[in-house]
């Protein structure tokens, strides 16, 4: 009875943490999925110009994906060990990088917005569109950096309930502006796909004012006044513990978003109609991913705080609990996407043909959300712990490798188009899934020192 009532105050604690985190990540793939079917309003080919951005805008983001869980880890951890100073000095250095390299990044994606498009597999009728949109993106590409950081900073300390209300209000302003600027609606200009890019940038301006604004208080572990106040500079050290901690990361975002990037040139090589079916289904992906990320952000910072603690039995309880929560999840959301697929690719295209390879997608789908969400938790757990070499090179080994090769052969040996690509995907998850799996049971990441 005891154990019962142990395992139970873990559950309360992770469902505290955690369901900021899930409705702040869920709400960002929500509005994602708004303003795909906002974008559907100028036809199939503007939804497809909106997909070929994706990869090549989260490879540009890849740099600060790695060190935003960097940040989160090493606050959580220093949180746990009650090191305050240590903490708003890596805060501090993190936000000087972050801001230099945004800058230097954007100048260059902008500038080879051209070629990169290209490079995607755009076709005539899409080039253009997703170059415009791109180069704005990409333009505003530091507020989405800066608030990123910020929450990631804020999720360590355990601070959900703020980083989920700075992205709903940027979801809201970019939902709102999405209306208001693709069609024109109450004296604002039409401006199709340069509208929904403008929204996201005004979305992300939003936010970040508002996460800048979260940390200028003095009872917050991570402070600016505390940090002005105590003269804590940006230091050489705190930049090589955020660069030990990422450096595995990066490499696996920078791998992984290639392996993505081959995928949505395939999707994009299957024609129109197929790239804006194959869009929509990862904007579904991302909806039923937005559940395990919320998870993952609160597995970081719940396992931090108890290796920073000295107490790892804690980090894998609660590493446990957050799998436990992930997988009931995941059976709801496979139900609903199979009795449901349907409806919701009517929501974006009238076209019989676009919906019916949509409902194919869907029906694959349904695996992948089954693996994914399992696969992320535990990876979260991972680099919680600092045991980012080891989610480095088995995301690299799955979607690198084994979801491409998959994706071609089933897309092009076997014949299957398309459904061949995302057959690929639930290669990829799989491959994941144990390895994530088998690491976390072993135990070996909870004596990890970071």
């Amino acid at each position: 009875m005891k154990h019962l009532n142990y395992k139970k105050q873990y559950v309360i604690k992770t469902l505290d943490m955690a369901w900021p985190a899930i409705l702040e990540s869920f709400f960002a793939a929500f509005a994602g999925l708004v303003d795909s079917l906002m974008v559907s309003s100028l036809g199939a080919h503007a939804v497809a110009a909106v997909g070929l951005t994706t990869q090549p805008k989260f490879m540009g983001l890849a740099l600060f994906f790695a060190a935003n869980v960097s940040i989160s880890a090493l606050v959580a951890r220093r949180k746990g060990q009650d090191k305050k100073d240590d903490a708003n000095r890596i805060f501090v250095t993190f936000l000087s990088f972050v801001v230099i390299a945004a800058v230097i990044l954007s100048v260059i994606f902008v500038a080879a917005a051209d070629p990169i498009i290209r490079l995607c597999g755009s076709q005539a009728q899409t080039h253009d569109m997703a170059v415009e949109y791109f180069q704005i993106v990409m333009g505003g590409m530091i507020f989405n950096c800066i608030q990123m950081g910020v929450n990631s900073a804020q999720r360590g300390a355990g601070n959900t309930r703020i980083t989920m209300r700075t992205n709903l209000v940027s979801n809201s302003v970019n939902i709102v502006f999405n209306y208001l600027l693709i069609q024109g609606h109450f004296g604002f200009p039409a401006l199709g796909i340069r509208g929904a890019a403008i929204a996201t940038v005004l979305g992300t301006v939003v936010s970040s004012i508002m996460s800048v604004l979260s940390v200028w208080k003095q009872d917050s572990f991570v402070s600016i006044p505390y940090i002005l106040q105590n003269k804590i500079r940006p230091a050489w050290e705190s930049f090589v513990s955020i660069v030990k901690v990422g450096y595995s990361v990066f490499a696996e975002q920078l791998l992984m978003r290639l392996g993505f990037m081959m995928t949505a040139i395939m999707a994009a090589g299957q024609g129109t109609a197929a790239m804006a079916a194959h869009q929509v289904g990862m904007n579904i992906m991302g909806l039923s991913f937005s559940f395990g990320d919320g998870l993952q952000a609160t597995a970081v910072a719940l396992i931090g705080y108890s290796l920073g603690a000295k107490k790892p039995e804690m980090a894998k309880e609660y590493g446990r609990t957050c799998r436990m929560l992930g997988s009931c999840i995941s059976v709801v959301l496979a139900v609903v996407y199979f009795f449901g697929a349907h409806w919701l690719y009517n929501l974006f295209f009238a076209e019989e043909d676009i919906v019916a390879i949509g409902v194919s997608i869907m029906h694959v789908i349904i695996f992948v959300v089954l693996l994914q969400i399992a696969q992320v938790i535990y990876m979260g757990c991972l680099r919680g712990a600092g045991d980012t070499l080891y989610t480095a090179i088995a995301s690299t080994i799955s979607v690198t490798l084994i979801r491409t090769f998959g994706s071609w052969f089933c897309c092009y040996v076997l014949g299957w188009g398309i459904i061949g690509i995302w057959m690929g995907v639930v290669a990829d998850q799989l491959s994941r899934f144990i390895f994530a799996s088998v690491r976390f049971r072993q135990g070996k990441w909870t004596k990890i020192r970071i």
